[in-house]
């Protein structure tokens, strides 16, 4: 079974290239593995609370971007130190972030606001 996956270092830099030609500045927090490293993406807007996504695996062998965790305004630097923890945790994986509005959009992810 062969992994069809974009390398890492190339969805990272595709990723921000999008964002900036939108307007908006992107970000490596945290660089892992070149070629099959994961990806953490955190985005957030100054008019928004911070979110970071991860691909989960799925069942199905499919692989689909999850909130893993979103900035609490009781406790904003919990967010922070989340992310940096991941990072240390896993060194294959990538943290970016993606600041600009509606930053889901970017990989494919639908945001119900209530």
């Amino acid at each position: 079974m062969t992994d069809d996956r974009l390398p890492a270092h190339l969805e990272v830099s595709g990723l921000i290239r999008a964002v900036e030609a939108a307007g908006g500045f992107g970000m490596v927090l945290s660089k892992g593995e070149r070629t099959a490293g994961t990806l953490m993406v955190v985005c957030c807007n100054r008019a928004t609370l911070s979110r970071a996504y991860e691909r989960m695996p799925q069942l199905d062998g499919t692989r689909k971007w999850t909130l893993t965790k979103q900035q609490d305004t009781e406790n904003p630097m919990e967010f922070s130190d989340y992310c940096r923890r991941r990072g240390q945790q896993d060194p294959d994986l990538w943290v970016v972030e993606l600041d600009i509005e509606n930053a889901e959009r970017f990989i494919d992810v639908a945001v119900h606001n209530s």
